[in-house]
């Protein structure tokens, strides 16, 4: 039988270990808990918690949820639908404007998806450019496009004229596919042409073009295309 929270032992409950823990010491399940603040009749807060978690197979995967999505829940009414996506909008917008830091190190592919799958959301495609010193360390970082959901447009000028403003290196462009399918498109694959040949002409490398897809991404230099 599900034991609901008041039943729970005081320092058990998740807010109260909140409180006398700190938030780190939280499993992601006690955390969504707190957010969702009541269970159902016959299911606790934390076995919602639960429940929640396995249907997405992970609290990371609630970045991209919807209203409908999730109205179609057990146990999950109009209340916590809208909190649960209101949530789920504020983290999309805090990790957009979060700029990937100066100095850092971009010397594999892996860096670049771990920093931009959670700044760039699904319903658009953005093509972001980093650029790089000589010792491979970000100089700066550059939102070249936002189009949508199956189209974009960037020509290399607007890529290298920042680069040559900034006396940068190198260049790794990043964008995604909001389709999940991370495979280049013929498209794709023509800009990194283009860009390769006029950064070779300007003396700025072209290091990587990596496209992101729903938790996984294809590098061209990791695949020997550049």
């Amino acid at each position: 039988m599900s034991v609901k929270v008041k039943e729970m032992p005081l320092l058990e409950r998740p807010r109260e270990r909140l409180i006398n823990y700190g938030v780190d010491c939280l499993s992601d399940e006690e955390l969504l808990a707190i957010i969702l603040k009541s269970g159902t009749k016959n299911m606790s807060v934390k076995d919602l918690s639960a429940y929640i978690l396995s249907l997405f197979k992970g609290i990371e995967n609630l970045k991209n949820i919807n209203y409908w999505e999730m109205m179609k829940i057990k146990g999950i009414g109009e209340a916590k639908a809208c909190t649960l996506v209101a949530l789920s909008e504020i983290s999309r917008r805090v990790n957009r404007k979060v700029p990937i830091l100066k100095g850092e190190k971009l010397n594999n592919s892996q860096k670049v998806f771990d920093f931009y799958k959670n700044k760039i959301d699904n319903f658009q495609e953005h093509f972001y450019c980093v650029y790089l010193d000589a010792s491979k360390k970000v100089i700066e970082e550059k939102l070249l496009f936002i189009g949508t959901a199956n189209y974009s447009l960037v020509h290399p000028r607007d890529v290298f004229k920042e680069a040559y403003l900034i006396n940068a290196t190198g260049v790794i462009c990043v964008h995604n596919h909001p389709s999940g399918e991370v495979k280049p498109s013929r498209e794709d694959i023509n800009i990194t042409i283009k860009l390769k040949e006029v950064g070779m002409i300007m003396g700025i490398t072209l290091v990587d073009h990596v496209i992101i897809g729903d938790d996984k991404y294809y590098s061209f230099l990791e695949n020997g295309k550049i």
